[in-house]
């Protein structure tokens, strides 16, 4: 029987090994650098969207099937090299996503009040990694979120969500304690093009103006004259530009509550070009845009400034090289052609260090079935040379490696259940690394 090594265990990992056991019939192994599965599904989607973060509960059908083993906590090109991986398996599929942040390149941008959105992401899921940005939250009352697509949807809704509904989500206990003590009272949303080139789902969008007490701000000015002829025959941009019409339309209730001065707010600055920002002075200057007649957009030499606290900046993710494989420096991908890695024999590649971020957690499940049935094709011609799978714990212990299994996993998850029943919640993310480490070997 083959055996097939797949490095990241998100949504495209999960999709890849569940066709690699289920259709084919081989032996997989997931490693994954955290202690725990699902990539961001758990620490990427938000955790106020309930629906989204519940598939994680069909993926784990995947990791109940004999042929499936999940090996958590181990970093490749740290604890085990490409190359040794490639030496123990009949082939490797890498599914390790794309989690490092997009720079701006404005001067200012490298500050501690200059957060990266992945960074922030990350924090208020629970990610162990993650810094703590607890008390600037508690010192700011202006943030600016930079970017128009949903993560920056996510990222200012959670800043003015009230305590209450935070409350439901499976956020860490420190994390809520910092949304509760947070200062920030205006969110500003800030995208170099227009309301029609924004990449909001309607569904996020309309949830802004249905936050209880917050007022949403936007410009009428900045809206299309002919919402038809902007949207291009999208449905969904003329959905967002009849939401966003209402909004510039002044229309200041909320779930009948009348807003007030003590309101929160969230205000959109679109055609707004971020050029510096000064954390001592609190601001960030942007460039007014305006569209030409070609449809692009270009600047008109007119700068304003933006108060600022903080600066959460949201302009995309892009993956990261692993030593051994090969790496486009211009697409943040690996190279590859159907799946199979440029250059390598019996190396493949699915999801974002594929192709990019692109796409819903659905679409890595068409991706990740093409590049199986590419490297099927070649496997099916070859007999396996793997090493045992034995073999390869005793390999890992010998180096100290602490790995989590599923059975971890599942002790882990008890654990996170039982913590948030002890207050009150459905679940409480678990932060430390070596909490969810203790707590999968025990």
């Amino acid at each position: 029987m083959s055996r097939v090594a797949v490095v990241g265990a998100g949504p495209a990992g999960i999709y890849a090994a569940e066709h690699l056991s289920t259709v084919h019939g081989y032996q997989v192994d997931v490693f994954d650098a955290l202690p725990v599965p699902f990539g961001l599904v758990r620490y990427g989607v938000a955790p106020d969207h309930f629906s989204i973060r519940s598939v994680r509960d069909k993926l784990t059908d995947t990791f109940e099937s004999p042929l499936v083993r999940f090996r958590g906590n181990v970093h490749i090109g740290t604890d085990v090299s490409t190359a040794e991986l490639a030496s123990w398996y009949d082939a490797v599929m890498y599914t390790y996503g794309a989690s490092a942040d997009r720079a701006l390149g404005i001067p200012g941008e490298v500050s501690p009040a200059s957060i990266p959105a992945t960074e922030f992401v990350k924090w208020y899921t629970g990610h162990p990694d993650a810094q703590d940005f607890g008390e600037l939250l508690r010192t700011s009352e202006q943030v600016i979120v930079i970017g128009l697509g949903n993560v920056a949807v996510d990222v200012t809704r959670l800043l003015v969500k009230s305590i209450v509904e935070l409350r439901a989500t499976d956020m860490p206990d420190h994390v809520l304690d910092s949304f509760e003590k947070s200062a920030v009272r205006h969110v500003h949303v800030v995208g170099r093009r227009g309301p029609q080139h924004a990449t909001f789902t309607t569904k996020e969008l309309k949830e802004l103006g249905e936050l209880e007490g917050v007022e949403v701000i936007l410009d009428p000015r900045d809206l299309p004259a002919d919402d038809a002829i902007a949207s291009s025959g999208s449905k969904v941009v003329e959905r967002n530009l009849k939401v966003m019409r209402q909004w510039s339309q002044g229309h200041g209730e909320s779930h009948g509550e009348v807003l007030n001065a003590s309101s929160k707010k969230i205000e959109f600055h679109f055609y707004s070009t971020p050029q510096s920002f000064d954390s001592k002075q609190r601001s960030l200057i942007v460039e007014r845009m305006q569209l030409s007649s070609d449809n692009t957009v270009m600047g008109t030499g007119t700068y304003e400034s933006i108060p600022a606290d903080i600066v959460i900046r949201s302009v995309g993710y892009r993956g990261l090289p692993l030593e051994g494989l090969p790496f486009n420096d211009r697409m943040n991908v690996i190279p590859s052609h159907e799946g199979k890695v440029e250059g390598l024999s019996e190396t493949y590649v699915a999801g974002w260090i594929k192709r990019g971020p692109s796409g819903i957690i659905g679409t890595n499940k068409k991706d990740a079935v093409a590049s199986v049935e590419s490297l099927a094709t070649d496997l099916n011609e070859r007999h396996s040379v793997a090493i045992d799978s034995q073999e390869i714990d005793e390999i890992l212990h010998a180096r100290g490696v602490k790995y989590i299994d599923f059975e971890g996993w599942k002790r882990i998850n008890a654990a996170e259940i039982a913590l948030g029943a002890s207050k009150d919640r459905a679940r409480t993310t678990i932060h430390e690394r070596e909490k969810l480490i203790e707590i999968g070997l025990s």
